[in-house]
C-alpha cells in the first residue's frame, strides 16, 4: 500500500469508498425520539442530567449541591479525597511541602501517611520510576507520536511485554504494578514529548533522568528544561495542579472506563491505557487546550482587555455560534455536578494569580477573572438557566500550564500523570471488591429481515 498510515484509493475506488461512508451514516442513525420512548439514559444521564448509580466507592467525594427541606440547592463544590476536604488539605500543605506523593498514597491506602510511612512509599515509587535504555530507545523513540497520549498507550501497552507476571490481577501484583506505573509515567510522557519535537521538528534532543530527592513536580519541570531549573514557587504550583487533578470520584469518563475493563478481569496495562484514551479526548482531558485556543482567539478580537462591554459582545458571538470554533460553547465554564463553584478552579485560581505576578502576567489573569465572571451572566441568560455556572478547572489549569512554559502537547499527559493516582485507587477498589463484569443494556430498535441470496438482492 506504500503509506501504512493512510489506505490509497484510485479514483474509482475512493467513489465506492464514499458509498460505503454514506450506507454506514443511513444505517447508523437512530430515531431520536426512541431514546424518549425507551426511557433511554444517554451518557448514563437521566431526564435532569443526574448521573445514573452504578457502583459504590468511598475514594472520592463530589459535592456539588446541599440538600434542605427534601430540596436540593446549589452551594459551593465540595470534593473529598478518602473523607478529607481538598480544600483543607490543599491549605494545610501550603509553605510546608510538596504533597502529590503523600494524596497519592491517601487515594491507595485510605489514610494520610506518618512521616515514617511517606518516607517509605517515595522510596518504593522511586526505586520503580526508572525505564531502560532499551526501552527509551525502542519504544519511546521509535515513531514518535505527534499526540503524547498515544505515546502513552503504546508505552504503558509494551510495558506488559517487559513484565514478568503481566496479567496477574492479584491484589499485590496489582499494586506493584500500579506503582511502577505512577512512578515511570513522567517519563514516558516527557521522553515522548522529546522524541516528537526532535525527530518532526529538528528540535535539540535532551534526556534528563529524575532526580531521586526532588518532587514530581520538581522532576517534571526539570526533565523539559534544558536547563533544569525553575523556581519554588514554579513547582508549588504544578504540584498543587498535580493534586487537584489525581482524583475526580468513579464516574467521571476515564474513571468509569477503568471499572469497566478492570471489571472484565483483564490486565493492569491494558486497563490503564484504555483509560488514556479516553482521557485524551476533547470532552474529557483535552478541554484545557481549547479553554487555551478561545483565549488566544478573543485576544485577536478584542485588543483592548479592560473593556468588559468588547469581551461581553465577543462571548455573546461565542454562544451565538458566530465565533471561535462555531460550538456555541464558552470552554471551561459550567460543569456537570459543581454549580456555585468547582473547589478544584476556586484553589487553581489562587495559585494562578500568584504565579501571574511572579511571571509579569497580571494583566493576563484579570482578563481570565473578567471572562470568567461576564460568561455566568451570559450563559444563563442564554439558555434560560436556573442553575449556576461555574467556572471548571480547566479554565485556569491551561493558562496555569503556559505560564510554566509547560508545552500544549503535554498539557493532557500531565492530566494522566496525576490521574493515574486516582485510576489505579479505583482499579484496586474494583478487585477488592470483586465486582461482577459491568454489562449495562442496549435496546434493539432496528427490525428483523429475511435471509436472501446474494444474487437475490
Amino acid at each position: 500500500m506504500g503509506n501504512e498510515s493512510m489506505m490509497k484509493l484510485d479514483k474509482d475506488l475512493n467513489k465506492k469508498f464514499d458509498a460505503l461512508v454514506e450506507y454506514c451514516m443511513l444505517s447508523g442513525a437512530i430515531n431520536l425520539d426512541l431514546y424518549t420512548e425507551y426511557d433511554v439514559k444517554r451518557g448514563l444521564r437521566d431526564a435532569n442530567g443526574k448521573g445514573v448509580l452504578t457502583g459504590l466507592t468511598e475514594i472520592s467525594d463530589v459535592v456539588g449541591y446541599k440538600t434542605q427541606d427534601g430540596r436540593k440547592v446549589p452551594c459551593d463544590g465540595e470534593l473529598y479525597f478518602q473523607g478529607y476536604n481538598v480544600m483543607e488539605l490543599v491549605d494545610s500543605f501550603e509553605n510546608r511541602r510538596y504533597a502529590f506523593e503523600e494524596i497519592t498514597y491517601l487515594l491507595l491506602f485510605g489514610k494520610l501517611p506518618t512521616k515514617e510511612q511517606l518516607q517509605d512509599f517515595e522510596n518504593i515509587l522511586t526505586s520503580l520510576q526508572e525505564l531502560s535504555g532499551e526501552f527509551v530507545r525502542d519504544v519511546i523513540m521509535k515513531a514518535p507520536s505527534a499526540n503524547i497520549m498515544n505515546a502513552l498507550q503504546k508505552s504503558v501497552l509494551t510495558l506488559y511485554s517487559y513484565d514478568e507476571n503481566p496479567d496477574d490481577i492479584s491484589v499485590p501484583n496489582v499494586l506493584r504494578q500500579s506503582l511502577q506505573l505512577i512512578g515511570k509515567l513522567p517519563m514516558i510522557a516527557v521522553y515522548a514529548y522529546q522524541s516528537y519535537r526532535h525527530f518532526k521538528f529538528d528540535d535539540d534532543f535532551f534526556i534528563r533522568t529524575p532526580d531521586k530527592n526532588l518532587s514530581t513536580a520538581e522532576n517534571i519541570l526539570q526533565m523539559i528544561r534544558q536547563d533544569g531549573k525553575f523556581t519554588e514557587l514554579e513547582a508549588r504550583v504544578l504540584d498543587v495542579a498535580l493534586i487537584l487533578h489525581a482524583e475526580h470520584g468513579g464516574g467521571n469518563n476515564s474513571t468509569f472506563t477503568n471499572h469497566v475493563v478492570t471489571s472484565s478481569g483483564t490486565d493492569t496495562y491494558s486497563t490503564v491505557s484504555a483509560a488514556i484514551a479516553s482521557l485524551k479526548g476533547p470532552r474529557h482531558g483535552g478541554a484545557n487546550l481549547k479553554v487555551l485556543q478561545m483565549f488566544d482567539d478573543l485576544k485577536e478580537h478584542c485588543k483592548c482587555w479592560d473593556r468588559e462591554d468588547e469581551i461581553a459582545g465577543y462571548l455573546e458571538k461565542i454562544l451565538n455560534r458566530e465565533a471561535f470554533d462555531g460550538s456555541g460553547l464558552i470552554y471551561g465554564m459550567g460543569h456537570a455536578v459543581y454549580t456555585d463553584s468547582d473547589p478544584r478552579a476556586v484553589i487553581l485560581k489562587k495559585y494562578a494569580e500568584k504565579l501571574s505576578q511572579e511571571k509579569g502576567q497580571e494583566e493576563e489573569f484579570r482578563l481570565y477573572e473578567a471572562v470568567e465572571r461576564i460568561s455566568r451572566d451570559l450563559i444563563m441568560k442564554k439558555h434560560r438557566r436556573f442553575k449556576p455556572v461555574c467556572a471548571n478547572v480547566d479554565f485556569y489549569s491551561g493558562f496555569v500550564y503556559s505560564m510554566l512554559g509547560i508545552p500544549k502537547e503535554l498539557f493532557t499527559p500531565i492530566f494522566a500523570i496525576s490521574r493515574i493516582s486516582g485510576w489505579s485507587a479505583h482499579r484496586l477498589e474494583e478487585l477488592v471488591n470483586k465486582g461482577k463484569i459491568i454489562r449495562p443494556a442496549y435496546k434493539y430498535v432496528g427490525t428483523h429481515k429475511e435471509f436472501k441470496e446474494i444474487g437475490d438482492r
